[in-house]
């Protein structure tokens, strides 16, 4: 379990203020702001959070919205508050992290599906109790676990993956300008499914006979498939269980058909990085050489 960092001004920082009753609204604000910060309420009107550069901006922040509603506030570091020991801080900051991993868990055991948007909705929750975690709950797992085996029953099919030499020592063709979904599908084929690919560009596959197509607007090769964005299609049909490609292929879904089926953000960034540089006019082939190194490293970081 990790614990807060101790210095010699102190373990916590300390948000005590007051605002004015006749300011409800501002109090409810306020209140909502801490909340979402994961901030400890004391039986008083203070507030803690484990002393870090981070949470001493937030407090900060919060500070400055309390003063600019004619309240007064003040952030200090301590080492203890009210005789309560740093292992109690601790325990409490967990308890109530436990309380709101166990309504994720219990959304979770209601059901036995889930529609795609309940199950975004449910991953974006956890992600913002996970930010807050800063004790490191064993219900986290639990619950990234239970959400994982839900995205798996609801993208199971019945087909058997796509295996063979057929597949080894290709060349695979998809349009110019590759975007998220192409990048990362190339990715993919080369570490998992061909390592010697060769990948070329053309608008219609009939330019390279012989060329398996992917994400190409045609019904020929590998492209999207219901729901599916290309990096799915190929993730299924050649049973790719890694579980880091599992992720990989929610944050390329959510980037490219943008319908936040999964809750996943990371992939808007990396999306916009590749647009970035396909307005710089380098090559195709530059375009994509930098993009599976992008999506490579995504995956190191996972």
């Amino acid at each position: 379990m990790a614990v807060a960092p101790r210095s010699a001004s102190g373990a916590w920082l300390l948000l005590v203020f007051n605002v004015p009753s006749k300011n409800p609204s501002a109090r409810v604000e306020i209140w909502r702001k801490l909340k979402r910060l994961g901030a400890l309420p004391l039986r008083t009107s203070g507030y803690l959070l484990p002393n870090t550069p981070a949470n001493q901006e937030r407090f900060e922040w919060v500070a400055a919205i309390i003063r600019k509603n004619k309240g007064e506030a003040s952030v200090a570091q301590v080492t203890s508050f009210n005789g309560l020991s740093h292992e109690t801080i601790t325990h409490l900051f967990l308890e109530a992290r436990n309380h709101e991993y166990q309504q994720l868990i219990t959304a979770l055991r209601k059901r036995r599906a889930h529609k795609p948007g309940q199950l975004a909705g449910l991953r974006r929750r956890l992600t913002s109790i996970a930010a807050i975690d800063f004790f490191e709950s064993p219900l986290r797992k639990r619950v990234e676990s239970m959400l994982d085996a839900a995205d798996h029953g609801q993208n199971a099919t019945s087909g058997r993956g796509r295996k063979g030499r057929e597949f080894l020592n290709r060349s695979w063709v998809t349009r110019p300008r590759p975007g998220i979904d192409r990048v990362s599908s190339a990715w993919l084929i080369q570490r998992f499914i061909d390592p010697n690919a060769r990948f070329v560009f053309a608008p219609d596959p009939r330019q390279f006979p012989g060329a398996i197509p992917f994400d190409m607007f045609t019904t020929e090769g590998f492209g999207h498939r219901g729901e599916n964005c290309t990096f799915e299609t190929l993730t299924r049909e050649f049973s790719i269980k890694d579980r880091k490609v599992r992720a990989i292929s929610q944050i390329i879904h959510d980037a490219d058909l943008e319908d936040e089926k999964f809750g996943r953000q990371e992939g808007l960034g990396l999306d916009r990085v590749l647009n970035g540089w396909a307005r710089q006019q380098i090559s195709d082939d530059e375009l994509l050489r930098r993009g599976i190194e992008l999506i490579e490293g995504l995956y190191s970081a996972l």
